[in-house]
């Protein structure tokens, strides 16, 4: 049960960084757009891919903090 769970936290540890890579990637992409045409065309895609990647952050982070409190319960 013990391997189970912390092979599911590495998972949820990966997920995180994925998750917040692509949202800051997302991030600078529409800062980069916005300074070079000064209009907000793909912005607003950009923007969204941002807040969908940093929910997702949250969400894997929530669930890893979830992982670590079972793993604690279990071993004591």
């Amino acid at each position: 049960m013990t391997w189970i769970l912390i092979i599911a936290l590495v998972i949820l540890m990966g997920l995180v960084l994925y998750s917040l890579v692509r949202g800051i990637v997302a991030f600078l992409q529409s800062t980069k757009i916005d300074l070079e045409t000064g209009e907000g065309e793909n912005v607003t895609e950009m923007q969204l891919l941002q807040n969908k990647m940093m929910f997702n952050r949250i969400k894997y982070q929530a669930l890893a903090i979830v992982v670590v409190a079972i793993l604690l319960a279990i071993s004591q």
